[in-house]
């Protein structure tokens, strides 16, 4: 049973733009973050191209609980626990495939690819005949389920507010990775998982607004052009927006990170997609967005790599969830995502350039976790409760811009902490229930 002392202090140290070291590592949070955040946020799950034809299947998490997602043979889509209801064993064991349908492989329930019950062995004999409702022991459907352009959502909690309601103005940022293209995005490859032995908040505070640490951790992939910028303060002059569950950075005065490498062809096809006030970022020296987070734990990230000596860098995108597995340790996923319709010559530029940055092994990936995981290692020890992090940056210095045409508050600097500080008073405010 959590300490109920645990949060007050915390929700003080946060109004005050601190945090204590310990939130990076106490179990006692993260019975309380699977309890109460995990348990009654969005948790995106999947891409509908990851299951594009009848009787596809992915299996997916939300922290503790496993998920089947499906696409059935009316082409509707589906999210299921993976838990049969006869003893709880799990249907499915393996990460991705095709059925007809799913059976426990302990006494031979099976289930529709919509998680209905269609048969029961010996069910007569060992039940009797009609005593079994098959309708009220199908597999158990995630209370909520939404998707937008073609991400797959879910809500543990039945009185979640809708998907759509949820997104709100982060809508109008989150446009610039989904909807570059009338295709719209697809899947390149497969996600990417790993572990490391940091707290999943780590990774959440540095896509929602930490564009500080970009010149001193990713100096050496500047340096050797694999992060290509005219010098690592590119996000100095840039712009940082911050809403109550969503944060976003933008780089200015950098030409190539305007435009994200992206070839003229697939920039004008953009600016046919996007609203006006979207545009008008695009002709004002502002790129398209690099870094966000999306509460709790979906991060998004656009932006230009070198894949080859012997070519231009290409433009990558990765949505990364940041799974918790225990205090202080996080099952790491990544979705390399490109536009349906670019050439696939484009794809398979853009997907090496994810791979040599932000796959398993990517450099500036291996720079991030290590960071991470030597935060999360003394938070755990007896004096990281009392030791306050200065999250104050650009407080008292900043005001929101007054031109700026896109929802939220926006600050004329990326190397300030409004996102971040916005993300940990939605997580403690989420944590108190309010």
């Amino acid at each position: 049973m959590p300490n109920p002392n645990l949060i007050p202090p915390i929700a003080k140290a946060i109004n005050k733009g601190e945090l204590p070291l310990g939130v990076f590592n106490s179990p006692e949070l993260f019975e309380l973050e699977k309890e109460h955040l995990f348990a009654k946020s969005w948790n995106f799950l999947a891409h509908e191209s990851e299951i594009p034809n009848a009787g596809d299947y992915v299996q997916r998490y939300i922290a503790d609980d496993s998920f089947i997602v499906t696409r059935d043979k009316q082409d509707a889509i589906h999210v299921v626990l993976n838990a049969c209801r006869h003893r709880g064993r799990k249907v499915c064991s393996v990460e991705k495939g095709n059925a007809r349908n799913f059976s426990c492989p302990y006494h031979g329930w099976v289930y529709d690819l919509d998680g209905a019950l269609i048969d029961i062995p010996y069910e007569d004999e060992g039940y009797g005949k009609d005593a079994i409702d098959h309708a009220d022991w199908g597999l158990m459907a995630a209370p909520k389920m939404g998707i937008w352009r073609g991400m797959i959502f879910a809500n543990l909690d039945p009185n979640a507010e809708p998907l759509d309601d949820y997104l709100g103005d982060a809508k109008w940022y989150m446009d610039f990775y989904t909807n570059k293209s009338e295709a719209g995005l697809e899947v390149y490859g497969v996600p990417q998982r790993w572990v490391v032995d940091a707290d999943w908040k780590l990774a959440a505070d540095n896509f929602v607004g930490d564009g500080y640490h970009t010149f001193i951790t990713h100096a050496s992939t500047i340096q050797a052009g694999m992060l290509p910028a005219q010098s690592g303060d590119f996000l100095l002059d840039g712009v940082q927006v911050a809403l109550e569950h969503f944060g976003i950075g933008f780089a200015r005065q950098d030409p190539l990170f305007n435009s994200l490498a992206y070839p003229p062809p697939m920039m004008e096809a953009m600016r046919q997609r996007f609203n006006p006030e979207q545009v008008s970022l695009m002709d004002n020296g502002v790129s398209l967005p690099t870094h966000a987070n999306l509460f709790p734990n979906l991060s998004f990230l656009n932006a230009p790599g070198a894949y080859t000596a012997m070519a231009p860098p290409a433009p990558y995108m990765t949505f990364r969830i940041w799974r918790p597995l225990a205090a202080g340790k996080t099952e790491i996923w990544s979705w390399c995502m490109v536009e349906k319709d670019a050439p696939e010559e484009f794809k398979q530029a853009s997907y090496k350039a994810y791979l040599i940055s932000f796959g398993t092994s990517g450099t500036l990936e291996q720079d991030d976790a290590e960071n991470w995981s030597q935060i999360s290692l003394p938070a755990k020890g007896t004096m990281a409760s009392k030791l306050s992090l200065n999250y104050s940056m650009g407080n008292g210095l900043l005001e929101p811009m007054d031109d700026w045409p896109g929802p939220g508050n926006a600050y004329p600097l990326d190397f300030t902490e409004f996102a971040q500080r916005a993300f940990w008073k939605k997580w403690i405010t989420t944590l108190e229930g309010k």
